[in-house]
């Protein structure tokens, strides 16, 4: 009976210490990276293909892991057909013909791998880069703030009706399928007409669509680009964008669960880019006011600026904010990790601070580490009244500066990193707020 005290009383003492170190940031009892993600993709042999997917796919569909597909040009699953891929399949992206998968409005992909065996997008060039193909696309009927029921994409795809490239209407439940255990490495073709690509364009996507378990590495675009819907976003990982990795937009209500981002400021755009963009038009007279604004609640997140040296790269203007807010957009953000950024956060310079406006942009329980500077706003030198309204202890923020070393299980394999947080080896601090004199 004593010995099954004793371990029993070890076990709830590991139990609470495993609650404890991954309170913020990702979470897990187990590393949830491990097995399908790839963190050199270029390293990977794929293959060469064995069939070709092109034109328009107008009947079910199922794609076999036994062959390796080549998608050439654009291709649309339409008239209400669903395209099935086995687990372990491998498609490979054209670059000459910057192909893409589109999933038009009423069609559906179930793509849905395993730990042990993803589903892969990738680039058909044996030396691959960011951009070498175009991206995936999926439209559904869920609602946007744009005028009318329904808008349309614009990156040059060529569609044979322009139903095919129409999102948005009335339905918030609606399902485009499955994407799960599923990589997208190497897209983001950019076009002279249209500008990038991104890897996945979420555009209308409903709540009953199951996006997790999603990696996107060294897109040229955007990562993810959420237009307008309402998306569940859970275990989602960007690795090394160009550009930003989480991008919202066109009144979605979105969910970003559990997720991650690792930025590096060496690949970065030079037109400037964050791990997340959050507003609601790309031009206010073209939204109905009368909708929903965009609105992002973000939950146990990590977000990552990895750097060889952090100071100065700060210093020749290498890194920039990890999350840019625009005026007319609420967010929340809760038990997440900030790491390596200047500033973490930055409002756009649009938003008034009273209290309306600072009820809608929400920071609790969050961890700011190696910033230089967290929340400021835009052109605005003197950012003290935000610092100290978001560092006050109502919110339970913590300030640091810990390397990733410190910081994270364990940052720097380049197999199987491990990017929870290692909260027993760090020492908080708050060097930007101290409102102990308060009276």
């Amino acid at each position: 009976m004593k010995n099954f005290i004793q371990t029993a009383l070890i076990f709830l003492l590991v139990l609470s210490n495993s609650f404890a170190q991954q309170e913020k940031g990702i979470i897990g009892y187990d590393n949830w990276l491990s097995y399908w993600t790839e963190f050199k993709p270029s390293n990977a042999d794929y293959g060469e293909p064995t069939q070709i997917l092109s034109g328009n796919i107008t009947k079910d569909t199922k794609l076999l892991k036994r062959d390796v597909y080549l998608l050439l040009g654009d291709v649309f699953v339409k008239d209400s057909a669903t395209l099935t891929i086995e687990p372990g399949t491998v498609i490979i992206g054209d670059f000459d013909s910057k192909a893409s998968l589109i999933i038009t409005g009423g069609s559906k992909i179930i793509a849905s791998g395993t730990q042990t065996d993803p589903i892969v997008f990738t680039s058909s060039r044996s030396d691959k880069k960011a951009g070498d193909w175009g991206g995936i696309f999926l439209l559904g009927d869920a609602p946007l703030n744009t005028y009318g029921k329904l808008a349309s994409l614009n990156y040059g795809l060529n569609p044979s009706s322009t139903k095919d490239i129409a999102y948005g209407g009335f339905n918030a439940e609606d399902s485009s399928g499955i994407l799960k255990y599923v990589r997208i490495e190497y897209a983001g073709k950019r076009t002279k007409s249209h500008g990038y690509y991104n890897a996945l364009t979420l555009a209308g996507i409903g709540n009953k669509t199951i996006l997790e378990h999603v990696m996107v590495s060294y897109s040229a675009g955007n990562s993810y680009s959420i237009l307008g819907g309402s998306a569940i976003l859970e275990k989602l990982v960007s690795y090394r964008a160009r550009s930003n990795d989480y991008e919202f937009n066109f009144g979605t209500q979105c969910q970003l669960i559990n997720s991650l981002a690792v930025r590096s400021p060496y690949v970065s755009s030079a037109n400037g880019s964050r791990a997340i963009l959050i507003k609601s038009y790309d031009n206010k007279e073209e939204s109905d006011t009368s909708k929903r604004e965009t609105y992002v609640s973000a939950e146990n997140l990590t977000i990552v600026n990895v750097s060889n040296d952090i100071k100065s790269d700060m210093e020749i203007g290498l890194v920039q904010e990890a999350i840019f807010i625009g005026s007319d957009a609420s967010f929340a953000i809760n038990k997440s990790v900030i790491s390596g950024f200047y500033p973490a956060v930055v409002l756009d310079d649009q938003i008034v601070l009273n209290n309306k406006n600072l009820e809608k942009i929400q920071f609790t329980r969050t961890y700011f580490n190696n910033c230089k500077g967290n929340i400021y706003r835009k052109g605005y030198t003197n950012n003290d009244d935000l610092e100290s309204w978001y560092g006050s202890r109502a919110f339970n923020n913590l300030y640091a500066k810990g390397s990733d070393k410190e910081t994270f299980i364990d940052a720097t394999s380049t197999r199987e990193p491990d990017y929870r947080l290692q909260v027993n080896r760090i020492i908080a601090s708050n060097d930007f707020i101290d409102d102990d004199n308060e009276d």
